[in-house]
């Protein structure tokens, strides 16, 4: 970014009191401790304060990036060259009337799922068992149609509201929103910047709700690698096969470039084993596709967002 340019978005910034800081690392602000500094780091309270931080930001050609928990974004070893939008500010959740047949919960697109979760089990709601556990944010869950253990956030979405290209707000259903297996219109579309989401959920036996979102949460922990930095599971699901099985059975468990590594415990996850590098991260990937589609056929895509 030039220097003029930066200057410019700062005095414009300040001028409003909007909340930002340059040169942020953003290895502090992603699952994988990965990546170096943003040229602005950009943090609206409300959406009031997103929406002009984004009006500065594009009168001054500078692109942004909207980050949610971090849980599925690889940035670049320099670092982003644009402004980093921290979404978790909007983090607002209202429930509707909880003694009708169907209870609707809006949620700000920076509240994490695990909340959402949990307010839907305190209020006796079943149908969101299956994201307990799924470290990111309604935003990015709604971005990649997020899902887990045979349960999509497409299953129980109702609606989204969103700004759009020329930042005007928008609401739309969520048939409209081509939910598909990890991603939606809003993938088509990057310059829209999701604000909150409804979902519709039903009445159940509250004890019932939350003793299956603590099985799931006991299946994450005996299967996955929790207690390493990683983006989750790091591949998609190829039709007609498990990415975790085919990198197994290539004999890639452990398979190691610099401080990046396929996961002992599960071959579907790449893990930092201490110091990883985006580039070792990619280079490992891209090598381990290789090898799974010469070996077995199938092609293998990054699930993680590598953001440069």
């Amino acid at each position: 970014m030039q220097e003029k340019t930066t200057a410019a978005l700062a005095k414009a910034l300040a001028a409003e009191q909007l909340p930002f800081v340059q040169q942020e690392v953003l290895a502090g602000h992603t699952t994988f401790k990965i990546g170096g500094p943003a040229a602005f780091w950009c943090a609206p309270r409300n959406a009031a304060e997103l929406r002009r931080i984004l009006q500065h930001c594009r009168a001054q050609g500078v692109r942004v990036y909207l980050l949610g928990n971090g849980s599925n974004t690889l940035f670049d070893d320099a670092g982003f060259d644009g402004a980093v939008v921290d979404m978790r500010g909007l983090n607002e959740m209202k429930a509707s009337d909880a003694d009708t047949d169907l209870v609707r919960i809006t949620a700000g697109a920076g509240q994490t799922l695990g909340r959402l979760c949990s307010k839907a089990q305190t209020l006796g709601l079943t149908g969101l068992e299956f994201a307990c556990g799924i470290p990111g944010t309604v935003g990015g869950a709604v971005y990649m149609n997020a899902g887990a253990y045979g349960g999509e956030l497409k299953d129980v979405l109702e609606s989204v509201t969103f700004l759009d290209s020329d930042l005007q707000l928008r609401t739309l259903p969520a048939a409209d929103l081509k939910m598909g297996y990890r991603t939606s219109l809003f993938e088509e579309n990057p310059d829209w910047c999701i604000l909150s989401a409804t979902v519709v959920l039903r009445h159940g036996d509250g004890a019932a709700v939350l003793a299956r979102m603590q099985e799931l949460l006991g299946r994450r922990k005996d299967k996955q690698p929790l207690e390493w930095p990683s983006a989750g599971s790091t591949f998609k699901r190829p039709q007609g096969a498990f990415a975790g099985k085919l990198i197994e059975e290539c004999g890639l468990r452990g398979f190691t470039v610099g401080g990046a590594q396929i996961s002992e415990k599960h071959c579907g996850f790449v893990i930092n084993r201490g110091g990883a590098t985006c580039a070792d991260v990619v280079a490992l990937t891209e090598q381990v596709s290789r090898i799974v589609r010469d070996k077995t056929g199938f092609v293998l895509e990054r699930e993680i967002r590598v953001v440069r």
